[in-house]
């Protein structure tokens, strides 16, 4: 069992940054790619971006690709997710999730699941 906590969503304006990050309760969180999805009220869960074990891999939605960045730190069990050049579409509840498939960008590859954090983009 791997536990997930995401951290860092919050109000910022179009244009601006945040971090979140995602910090897992277990050192076998290396074990696992991890994936940041996001839900949009009303909408279905969607891929943003996701991580292969080693850091080494990574993959994006088209629709953040140049804007977002995903990294691991393994020696803190934490994963994270750098936007920039945030847009009002991308307001939405951010997910962190635990999978075995690097870059699945199906929610149901993904074993573990944090309890999101909420981002907003003001226009």
């Amino acid at each position: 069992q791997v536990q997930l906590v995401e951290s860092g969503g919050g109000l910022v304006q179009a244009g601006g940054s945040l971090r979140l990050s995602c910090a897992a309760s277990r050192r076998t969180f290396s074990n696992y790619a991890m994936g940041w999805f996001r839900q949009a009220p009303g909408k279905e869960r969607e891929f943003v971006a996701g991580l292969s074990w080693s850091g080494d891999s990574s993959y994006y939605a088209d629709s953040v690709k140049g804007r977002f960045t995903i990294s691991r730190d393994n020696t803190k069990n934490t994963v994270y997710l750098q936007m920039n050049s945030l847009k009002p579409e991308d307001t939405a509840v951010f997910y962190c999730a635990a999978g075995r498939r690097p870059g699945a960008s199906s929610w149901r590859e993904y074993y573990y699941w944090g309890q999101g954090t909420q981002v907003t983009v003001s226009s």
